[in-house]
């Protein structure tokens, strides 16, 4: 990695390993594993189209499986794989350098992107963290065991995280993607299943790395005067994650693991250092941000609404549900209820917190513990959401989408939102795995 160069950062210049041209790129290229988290229909269409082909499905573990009972052998499947990949040259290392992505969704928007190695030394993801790079929701720590047990023994890494860098006069990725048609084109195809397009641009010039490091370093510097709202013990910070904080979570959490057996100079420069990420910048108009809905399972509407009001009527006696949106005076916070014959407004009176998704999971989470017989997912999209809801035993909630040009300056007064609080675009907009790089010497 050439740290000095971005010496301050937190970024480094990876080195990049891309699959062979005789690899079909559309069916290597599989969405973050994260998503269609209670769609199983998805993913098998997945593993039919990937079947007899190389594919990044089959170095990844999508979530859905991740409580399987045959998940170890899946894990071990993944490393052998990995190996696979390397020992029979599917993958090509193609050198040090970034890659200037182009994310074409089939609204006709466009996302840019700069593919990266970040320092995990630069990330913290506990709740009052200062770090350079900051967690934008909290970390579950239960959910990083089973991600960990596939980074330990795993030989590369692949990545579908997505970083913010707030950069209203774009002077960091835009100036790279006003020059593309002078980069090489490393890859050009079309995403299964509606991703859309994807297109991948060599970063390598000496001149192009001085522009980047100068562009990071005089937004860092801003960031400093224009974060002097600061309060007292906080500090400012440079990127924030966008998608993907439970995996650069796992990352860091691993670095740590493997860090305690290297000297200071082995770890300088040691691969498990550095997270492979793709950076965006918040003002880019194909970031637009996303509710991320809740559904609980084994719960029917009527039942859970009677529940809720009781309980609420403790603290927020105001609190009502309507059949439509309640016009009401006062300090409320509104969350939208789905159910197979049941549809309305829950209103929750002086909520004592900003933001809705604070209100509502502080709530859940003491409303599961009460009843481990009732199941939540986290849904992308109010399609489906609605579609999970016509059984009548589940129960959706329906949340608003936050502000994505408050999102610095909320985490940086407030902290971590609560986990799953937005999602930059539906889940067939999120990123879809492509390049791979080794995280072991």
């Amino acid at each position: 990695m050439n740290q000095n160069l971005f010496s301050g950062t937190g970024m480094a210049i990876p080195k990049i390993m891309l699959p062979k041209k005789s690899v079909d790129l559309e069916k290597w290229a599989v969405v973050a594993c994260d998503q269609y988290t209670s769609e199983p229909e998805y993913w098998n269409q997945v593993a039919d189209i990937t079947a007899e082909h190389p594919s990044t499905l089959k170095i990844t573990l999508p979530e859905i499986y991740l409580h399987d009972p045959d998940v170890d052998e899946k894990i071990e499947r993944i490393n052998q794989t990995m190996s696979d990949y390397l020992e029979n040259e599917v993958l090509e290392d193609i050198g040090q350098c970034f890659v200037l992505t182009e994310r074409t969704f089939s609204s006709g928007l466009t996302r840019k992107g700069l593919v990266a190695a970040l320092d995990l030394d630069c990330y913290d993801y506990s709740e009052k963290t200062r770090s350079l790079i900051r967690p934008t929701e909290g970390t579950v720590e239960n959910r990083l065991p089973p991600r960990l047990k596939i980074r330990k023994n795993a030989l590369l890494e692949t990545p579908h995280i997505l970083v913010l860098i707030d950069n209203p006069e774009k002077t960091v990725i835009e100036p790279l993607y006003e020059q593309k048609d002078r980069l090489e084109v490393l890859y050009d195809t079309r995403l299964m299943l509606g991703g859309g397009h994807l297109r991948g641009y060599k970063v390598s010039d000496p001149e192009h790395f001085e522009q980047i490091a100068k562009g990071l370093k005089a937004l860092a510097q801003e960031k400093v005067q224009r974060q002097k709202y600061c309060q007292d013990g906080t500090s400012p910070f440079l990127y924030a994650m966008g998608d993907g904080n439970h995996s650069l979570a796992t990352a860091k959490a691993h670095w740590v693991s493997v860090k305690e057996h290297l000297s200071e100079e082995q770890a300088i420069d040691h691969p498990a250092r550095y997270a492979l990420v793709e950076i965006v910048n918040l003002h880019d108009h194909g970031i637009v941000f996303e509710p991320i809905h809740r559904v609980l399972f084994g719960v029917t509407p009527e039942k859970f609404i009677k529940e809720t009001l009781e309980e609420l009527d403790k603290d927020h006696p105001g609190s009502l549900f309507t059949r439509d949106v309640p016009i009401v005076k006062g300090d409320y916070h509104h969350i939208g209820i789905h159910g197979k014959r049941l549809k309305g407004t829950l209103s929750i009176e002086n909520p004592g917190t900003t933001l809705e998704y604070r209100t509502v999971q502080e709530y859940l989470d003491v409303y599961l513990q009460k009843h481990p017989e009732v199941k939540i997912d986290y849904i992308h999209g109010e399609k489906a959401l609605k579609s999970l809801t016509v059984n009548p035993n589940n129960t959706g909630l329906e949340m608003p989408p936050i502000g994505k040009f408050t999102l610095f300056r909320t985490v940086l007064q407030e902290g971590p939102l609560p986990r799953k609080s937005f999602s930059m675009g539906e889940a067939y907009e999120k990123r879809y795995y492509m390049e791979c790089r080794k995280i072991k010497p």
